[in-house]
């Protein structure tokens, strides 16, 4: 999740500098988690496609680069995917 987490924040800010619009997200569904078998690790949130939204959310410089989350459509991988819509980079000259 922590490896996740770091890739999904190298790409967003990436795509960001480079002007990107919007950018597709494979998460996976999850169905193949085995954190219920783990205690101390919550079964939703270990998994992608309920934590990466969550923690895109939570970082206050990923949030100043998002204006929008949301799923993916069915041909982009639906439940196992999310759109990243965002914002208008300032210093990118079209």
């Amino acid at each position: 999740l922590v490896e996740a987490n770091k890739l999904v924040r190298n790409f967003i800010i990436d795509s960001f500098d480079l002007g990107l619009k919007k950018i597709t997200i494979i998460t996976g569904k999850g169905l193949r988690s085995e954190s219920y078998k783990n205690p101390y690790v919550s079964e939703n949130l270990s998994i992608l496609k309920n934590s990466i939204p969550t923690f895109i959310e939570d970082d206050g410089e990923l949030k100043k680069k998002v204006n929008k989350i949301s799923k993916a459509d069915r041909k982009d991988g639906g439940d196992g995917a999310i759109y990243v819509f965002l914002k208008n980079n300032k210093n990118i000259r079209e």
